[in-house]
């Protein structure tokens, strides 16, 4: 069973920056990624690292937000810059493993944007 723990997250003010990251229990061969919810929201997609690192970003974020990863340590993780208040969100650690053909998600962490 995969386990994603997050870390990372807090308030910042506007136009400021924060990472968050994600630790998985094993390694993921398959995709790694970020999505958030707003509160009334749905829960979108932010970025994420498929096979051959390649990354997708939502539109919203291109140029603030960048996405790594860590094989070696089994790591994911998300710089955000130029932070807004409509980046206020609970994000999400999400992983795909392309062996199990199962989705995996961590419990989620607090990003606030507010001055």
């Amino acid at each position: 069973q995969v386990q994603l723990v997050e870390s990372g997250g807090g308030l910042v003010q506007p136009g400021g920056s924060l990472s968050v990251s994600c630790a998985a229990n094993r390694r993921i061969i398959g995709t790694v990624g970020w999505y958030r919810q707003a509160p009334g929201k749905q829960r979108e997609v932010v970025a994420v690292i498929r096979r051959g690192d390649i990354t997708n970003y939502t539109e919203s974020v291109k140029g603030r937000f960048t996405i790594s990863r860590d094989n070696a340590k089994n790591t994911v993780n998300l710089q955000m810059n130029s932070l807004k208040p409509e980046d206020t969100a609970v994000y999400y650690c999400y992983a795909y493993s392309d062996i199990t053909s199962k989705e995996y998600w961590g419990q989620g962490t607090q990003v606030t944007v507010s001055s």
